[in-house]
């Protein structure tokens, strides 16, 4: 289908304009790709995001056409600091693809897993597999031991790479994986069993051909939350991820080669890829990272101040925790578009930003199956609440759940239309799970599971989950995964997990706990304590619920299913 498809220009918001930088050279390689956009061109057959975006960059910025700015800007935040052109991300990055397939003997379609913080390695990694047609898949490096089992099992990964912190999780359970054949280890030391990663690529020649990739291979796959069962992986293409944007105008970035970016999304989220790698590349800008270990309000202030960074991306939490600060006191240096994804904002955290910095926050609706689906572009009106408009190349509709599409003002489903042709940007599949897939639709439609509304003008506010998904600080979380790390314990019984309000991460994980009989006289807080590191060490500890509420027992229908609904409901004040 790919291979055929031509543009359908009716899937286009109409007279959608920007109102951001000037129109870029028009020998770079966005412009390049206009024809295609104006539905001149078929889409290529063959495309690789190394070769056909990084090094086209590379050529333009060696012919003197691009601004003397990075391409990769990264601090430690104690006093290290890496800078890449262009030419230079090729050169290494053709050493990391020299290691991964001469070292490691990894051949096109392996499948590698890449758990490291905000380090200059993630990206080395990352564009050294699409140069080799390795698939990658992103991890957060709070993953457990248990997290790691499971992702090495069902993506039959043949290598991973991490740092020395998590190296002994990946040993307590390598046996168990047996298609595991390399380990990489990114860290100054050595472990037994390990290969240096470091010290491999800097002794690689850079001499490396970049493989043919078609627009349809798999890239990169994403483990992704569900709400019952284990996450599920989420697979996108060199086409879905690398090519859209190039096709998509300037939906929700509007940045030129001089523009610097910084995200602030952990490395093993979908929007680390979109707006820490494939999106700010397409236009040829300057992606800023900070090593940034904790979340420090103060730190990220002083940041803004001190470098030139144009545009920042972060969860609501972010924006809810800059505005508890005394925003007078900075001064940022180059600050002008900010944009906030993963869960809703509240209005009251946009008025205070704007008030204290003159700065509006620009929101952006996404799932990981879909990139950026709807988003609030330079130029457009910001309506408090709202997550603005369907990015270009998806026509997005409120539907019902016989797939009609319901008129302006009237709740339903957030759906994007799948058929008769599946629009570039969506995923691939879940991988071995076509039950799953299947599910995905509905009609004629991608149904997201979430709730909303649209307006007369288009706009789309969200309204909440129709699943049990719970979005804490941006991070997705599956009831499941916490109510199987509770079972566990000894203590409890039964168990129920929902989402419960909170004012700084927008909501948390909430357990509701029906004890078992022999701790019925233990002391409740401490058995609250024990019971959330138990959480932590059993699985990555963003997930442990925060509060914990003990009951006798929990509400069931007649067949004996927990009522989630109606204890979140009851959290949420609707009863």
């Amino acid at each position: 289908k790919l291979q055929s498809l031509k543009l359908s220009w009716t899937l286009k918001p109409p007279n959608r304009t920007f109102h951001g930088h000037p129109r870029l050279l028009s020998s770079d390689v966005y412009s390049q790709y206009e024809s295609i956009r104006q539905g001149k061109q078929e889409i290529p057959k063959y495309f690789n995001f190394a070769s056909d975006v990084l090094d086209k960059w590379s050529e333009i910025e060696k012919a003197g056409k691009r601004p003397s700015n990075p391409a990769f800007w990264w601090i430690s935040g104690e006093g290290e600091e890496v800078k890449w052109s262009f030419e230079e991300l090729g050169f290494l990055s053709r050493k990391v693809a020299n290691v991964l397939t001469k070292e490691c003997g990894l051949q096109k379609g392996d499948k590698l897993i890449l758990i490291l913080p905000r380090i200059p390695e993630w990206w080395l990694v990352k564009v050294a597999c699409m140069r080799a047609g390795i698939v990658i898949i992103p991890g957060t490096s709070q993953l457990s031991a248990k997290d790691i089992l499971y992702r090495l099992q069902a993506s039959k990964a043949t290598c991973i790479i991490t740092t020395d912190k998590l190296a002994p999780a990946v040993d307590s359970v390598a046996s168990q994986c047996q298609l595991l054949k390399t380990k990489l280890m990114v860290s100054k030391g050595s472990r037994e069993g390990w290969l240096n990663f470091t010290e491999l690529y800097q002794n690689q020649s850079a001499d490396h051909s970049c493989i043919k990739t078609k627009i349809q291979d798999p890239m990169i796959i994403f483990f992704t939350s569900g709400t019952t069962g284990s996450p599920k992986m989420t697979q996108h293409s060199q086409g879905s991820l690398g090519f859209r944007p190039l096709l998509s105008e300037r939906y929700w970035l509007d940045l030129t080669p001089s523009d610097m970016i910084w995200n602030t999304a952990d490395t093993g989220w979908i929007l680390t890829s979109i707006a820490s790698f494939f999106d700010p590349w397409v236009f040829g800008s300057c992606i800023f990272i900070h090593n940034l270990p904790q979340t420090d309000s103060e730190v990220i202030l002083n940041t803004l101040c001190r470098f030139p960074i144009d545009a920042l991306v972060g969860a609501p939490t972010l924006f809810r925790m800059l505005v508890q600060d005394d925003l007078s006191k900075y001064k940022f240096m180059n600050l002008k578009y900010c944009m906030s994804g993963g869960e809703p904002l509240n209005p009251e955290v946009m008025e205070q930003w704007k008030s204290q910095t003159g700065l509006d926050i620009h929101e952006v609706y996404g799932q990981t199956e879909m990139g950026i689906i709807c988003s609030v572009c330079k130029g457009m009106k910001i309506k408090p609440g709202s997550m603005g408009k369907a990015a270009p190349l998806y026509d997005v509709q409120i539907i019902d759940k016989n797939a009609n599409i319901l008129p302006p003002g009237q709740e339903g489903e957030i759906a994007i239309r799948s058929k008769p042709i599946r629009p570039l940007g969506f995923f691939s599949e879940y991988l071995d799970n076509p039950k799953k897939t299947a599910e995905s639709e509905r009609g004629d439609f991608y149904v997201t599971g979430d709730k909303g509304t649209m307006d007369e003008e288009g706009y789309f506010q969200f309204i909440g989950r129709y699943d049990d998904i719970i979005i804490s600080s941006g991070y997705r979380i599956g009831p499941f995964e916490v109510e199987s790390a509770l079972i566990e314990h000894p203590a409890v019984v039964e168990t129920a997990v929902v989402s419960s309000p909170d004012p700084l991460r927008g909501e948390v994980v909430k357990a509701f706990v029906v004890l078992s009989p022999a701790f019925s006289s233990t002391d409740l807080k401490s058995l609250t304590r024990d019971l959330q590191d138990h959480v932590k060490k059993t699985t990555a500890p963003y997930k442990y619920p925060r509060k914990v509420e003990f009951v006798k027992e929990l509400p069931k229908t007649v067949t004996g299913k927990i009522k989630r609904n109606e204890l979140r409901d009851k959290e949420w004040g609707r009863i």
